[in-house]
């Protein structure tokens, strides 16, 4: 059995009415509320058919219909076809209706000295701004982090600080232990060696030859450039530490599918945790055509406490192969247009705000 246009229209107009109400919707509510012109007997029949291909269900006998899962499925996919165009003209038209959306623009655009502040104050605004629970990841690297910056300072007389700048402005923090004293000149010889040598290197491309060049050009310090070495290496191949921030988790309370006892205590108490957040943010790469968005539905969320929820992501870029994500929770119902259009504002404006 296929989907025409019709039985199409049909599930839309079911999803949109689902959507504002949470209440089962029946074949009058569509033959009044709609611009199909169809009566109502024809409208049983077609809610049948989408019964039997399995996109709506009927929870309680003499009840109207529900989407399924597979029925949300379908609704945001062709949501994700639209053409980047239309989304931004979408994003336009909802600017000038909704003034919440259109002060994302100047609150990002606004001097925020710390992109930690920033991304908490990005989760609290989307939580006000849709209604919804939502989190927000600190940025890392996808590829081999690469140094910057390198600066050598005497802490004590046998201890170095060296502060290691990687991309994405990541600062490190090492203590090197030194045997002998060391003057300031050769402090500041050391300083220029190493930020012309491993300047743009990879901890992969920090290979014998570059040791052994480093060691060359400053023999009497052949034990010290070995550990400093050594400390940047470990620097940079340590985990980075991922931060996620999150606002808005009592909003759940305000769906009465989700604010059950059981379901919103798992909810909230994933929310606390938020390591189990992880799989859900870390290394999404926004497949949807033109949008760098992805949407999870039910059981396709990877966090098993929210199979009750739909959680939309979208990733923002700190600097090349630097991107961080940010994730809206709700219940299936959501307003999936409105989730994707603040999503990608607020994407877009992170990624300008940064490269600027």
């Amino acid at each position: 059995m296929e989907l025409d246009e019709r039985k199409l229209k049909i599930l839309n107009a079911i999803i949109h009415n689902y959507l504002q109400t949470g209440e089962p919707v029946g074949s009058r509510t569509i033959s009044k509320e709609s611009d199909l012109n169809l009566s109502s007997a024809t409208i049983r029949n077609e809610m049948a058919d989408l019964e039997e291909m399995g996109y709506i269900i009927q929870p309680h006998t003499s009840s109207g219909r529900i989407p399924t899962d597979a029925g949300y499925r379908l609704y945001v996919d062709n949501l994700m076809k639209s053409k980047a165009e239309e989304l931004e003209s979408r994003a336009q038209e909802l600017n000038k209706k909704e003034k919440s959306l259109d002060e994302v623009k100047d609150y990002l655009a606004g001097k925020v000295e710390q992109v930690e502040e920033l991304l908490q104050n990005t989760a609290k605004l989307l939580a006000t701004n849709t209604n919804y629970a939502t989190m927000v990841t600190t940025p890392v690297s996808r590829n081999n982090k690469k140094v910057k910056f390198i600066q050598l300072s005497l802490l004590e007389k046998d201890k170095l600080l060296c502060v290691i700048v990687v991309e994405g402005n990541v600062i490190k923090n090492r203590i090197v232990p030194i045997e002998t004293e060391i003057s300031s000149e050769a402090l500041i010889k050391l300083n220029l060696l190493f930020n012309t040598t491993l300047n743009g290197l990879s901890v992969d491309e920090m290979n014998i030859s570059i040791a052994s060049y480093l060691t060359s050009q400053a023999p009497e310090y052949t034990e010290l450039i070995r550990n400093i070495i050594d400390v940047i290496g470990l620097a940079l191949a340590d985990e980075e530490q991922l931060k996620i921030y999150t606002s808005g988790a009592t909003n759940i309370f305000k769906y009465p599918e989700l604010s059950a006892s059981n379901t919103a205590s798992e909810i909230i108490n994933t929310f606390e945790e938020k390591k189990l957040l992880t799989n859900l943010l870390v290394d999404q790469n926004g497949d949807s055509e033109n949008t760098g968005i992805q949407v999870y539905i039910g059981n396709e969320t990877p966090v098993s406490s929210m199979k009750d929820c739909s959680v939309v992501t979208a990733t923002y870029e700190l600097e090349e192969g630097v991107t961080g994500t940010i994730g809206i929770i709700g219940p299936k119902r959501m307003d999936y247009e409105k989730v994707v259009e603040a999503l990608k504002k607020v994407t877009d404006e992170l990624d300008d705000k940064f490269k600027k």
